[in-house]
């Protein structure tokens, strides 16, 4: 299986991409996120729609709008309230996960790789096969 993240920004406009994905895919949707981190003292969220695995192909999509939207737990904001009208429509519940900052990692695809091994670990995403 191939599991891979697909950036579509950091969720400015591009959000309404975002939403658009997890609604026209709702019987393939498997999970909505939010992972919170900290970059240079500012506390931010990447938003990530998980679609389940293509059949055939085995290819399972991750879109995310990478740590540009305020913590809503800081602060409330319209972009997350957006995603979460969309979470209630879908009857799907927002999982928040505490990660560490993209800018911590050398590049983009070792960071993507740290956020699949912890939704794996949480069983977010399938294993390994």
């Amino acid at each position: 299986m191939i599991q891979r993240f697909i950036e579509l920004g950091e969720g400015y406009s591009d959000i309404y991409e975002l939403i658009e994905l997890a609604k026209s895919n709702e019987h393939r949707l498997a999970h909505l996120l939010a992972l919170n981190t900290t970059i240079n003292g500012k506390e931010v969220t990447s938003l990530v729609v998980i679609l389940q695995p293509t059949d055939p192909g085995d290819f399972q999509a991750l879109y995310i709008c990478r740590e540009g939207i305020p913590n809503p737990n800081i602060m409330g904001n319209k972009r997350y309230d957006l995603y979460q009208e969309a979470a209630e429509q879908l009857n799907k519940k927002i999982i928040q996960l505490d990660v560490k900052p993209s800018t911590l990692f050398a590049e983009k695809e070792l960071y993507y790789q740290y956020l699949i091994g912890i939704l794996r670990m949480n069983h977010f995403i399938k294993p390994l096969q």
